[in-house]
């Protein structure tokens, strides 16, 4: 009894202690707390100085670069639809002269069957001039018919609104023209309003300023002039009958006082030719005195 007692007395502690314990321990809670905000304050004024700064740089900075990243995003993105309107637009632009092309082929078309039309007595068959001499005009020329489709030396070529020349050689799948404005053709031509006959010769230099020469023309009665139709005459030894070559511009009377000669604006655009039309049907020659 006296060893249980002596224990219990001895994990007794007195209240004043508990007290004492409890109140040292708030002081020193107290303590700390001041501690703390004495060290805190000069730390958040050191940070406010330092690190904000250079946190708000690091923001400022990467907004700048992201905005930066964005730009460029946009300006790829407006490269790549700029390339594609470029793409779209050369597109367009083959498309729109491909459509002018055939256009312009139509049109020819339509002349040609209309011309056809105007000689349907006569056989025809088109061609598409394949080559030309170089130059601006097409003096002599080359089309995608030839003996295996009929074609033959000295036939009529017409296109337009009239002649074009004539066959001087000939392949299997392609003929040679020599059209009436070459500086070698010389037609036997007509003035349909008289039919006085005069002599169309080629000139290039002429046809800067679009005109041909003709000449030998026996006008006695002063009935021909500007804007008179000129076409191939009955006695040329090659030519058919009847084709417009073109309209007198000008006339003048020669030194001998006999005969005139002047110039006259062909109907058909020597400039460009792309179809034409082969008369197949060769004149039959009398033994005229001219050689075309």
């Amino acid at each position: 009894m006296a060893r249980l007692n002596l224990e219990r007395r001895k994990f007794v502690i007195p209240d004043r202690y508990i007290l004492l314990i409890v109140t040292g321990f708030c002081i020193l809670l107290m303590l700390l707390t001041c501690y703390t905000d004495a060290i805190s304050m000069p730390l958040s004024m050191v940070a406010s100085y330092t690190v904000v700064p250079f946190e708000k740089g690091l923001n400022t900075v990467g907004r700048k670069f992201e905005e930066r990243l964005s730009e460029l995003a946009s300006l790829k993105m407006v490269m790549s639809e700029n390339d594609e309107l470029k793409e779209e637009i050369a597109k367009l632009k083959m498309e729109n002269n491909q459509l002018a092309e055939d256009r312009y082929e139509l049109n020819e078309l339509r002349t040609l069957y209309q011309l056809d039309d105007r000689f349907k007595s006569y056989e025809t068959i088109g061609a598409r001039v394949i080559g030309k001499d170089p130059g601006n005009w097409f003096s002599v020329f080359t089309i995608d018919k030839g003996s295996d489709d009929g074609v033959t030396v000295d036939m009529n070529v017409i296109s337009g609104s009239g002649l074009v020349g004539i066959v001087t050689e000939v392949g299997d799948n392609w003929a040679a023209v020599r059209s009436c404005i070459d500086d070698d053709s010389n037609i036997s031509g007509m003035v349909l309003s008289t039919s006085d006959t005069v002599m169309v010769n080629g000139d290039l230099k002429l046809m800067e300023n679009d005109e041909i020469s003709f000449s030998q023309l026996t006008d006695i009665d002063d009935k021909v002039g500007a804007g008179d139709e000129i076409v191939t005459s009955n006695i040329s030894n090659k030519y058919l009958p009847g084709i417009t070559i073109g309209y007198i511009t000008s006339v003048e009377t020669d030194a001998n006082n006999l005969t005139k000669s002047g110039t006259l604006t062909p109907t058909v655009d020597f400039r460009h030719i792309n179809t034409v039309l082969v008369i197949k049907n060769l004149k039959k020659s009398k033994g005229s005195v001219s050689s075309n």
